[in-house]
C-alpha cells in the first residue's frame, strides 16, 4: 500500500480583524490582569471575539504557536538553526518527531533539497549542539 502524499493545508483568507490582530500581537501581549480584554479594547473587538480568532487562525495554521518570544541568549541559553532533507512520504511522521521536542521554537517547510528548517532554543548554549 502506498501512503498518500502529505496534503498542504488549504490557504486561509484573513480578513482585516485578523489582520490586525496578528499585527498587534507581533508587539506582545500587556502586562496587565486581562491581556486579552487590552488587547481587544485596543482593537475595537470584544475579548470573545479575539480568542475566538486566535483559535480560528492556530487551528488553521496561519498560527504555529502562540505564546511569549524571548532571545535564549539572553538568558544564557543557545539558539540553532538546523535543515533536514526529508523526503515528501515521511514529511508529517519526521514533522511530529521534530516538533515533540520542547526545544523546537519553529518549523517550517522549504521547497529546497533540505526541506525542513527547524530552530532550537535551550536552556544552554551546549546543549543546542548535542
Amino acid at each position: 500500500m502506498t501512503p498518500e502524499p502529505a496534503r498542504r493545508p488549504e490557504p486561509v483568507e484573513l480578513d482585516a480583524a485578523d489582520r490586525r490582530i496578528v499585527n498587534r500581537l507581533q508587539d506582545g501581549l500587556p502586562l496587565v490582569a486581562s491581556p486579552y480584554a487590552a488587547v481587544a479594547a485596543e482593537l475595537s473587538i470584544s475579548e470573545g471575539e479575539l480568542l475566538y480568532r486566535l483559535e480560528r487562525l492556530l487551528e488553521a495554521g496561519v498560527l504555529s504557536r502562540f505564546g511569549p518570544m524571548y532571545h535564549a541568549e539572553r538568558l544564557g541559553g543557545g539558539l540553532t538553526l538546523a535543515a533536514l532533507e526529508v523526503p515528501e512520504a515521511d514529511y508529517e511522521r519526521v514533522t511530529a518527531a521534530v516538533n515533540a521536542f520542547p526545544e523546537v521554537a519553529h518549523n517550517y517547510r522549504r521547497e529546497h533539497r533540505l526541506n525542513m528548517w527547524f530552530v532550537l532554543a535551550t536552556e544552554t548554549p551546549s546543549a543546542s549542539t548535542k
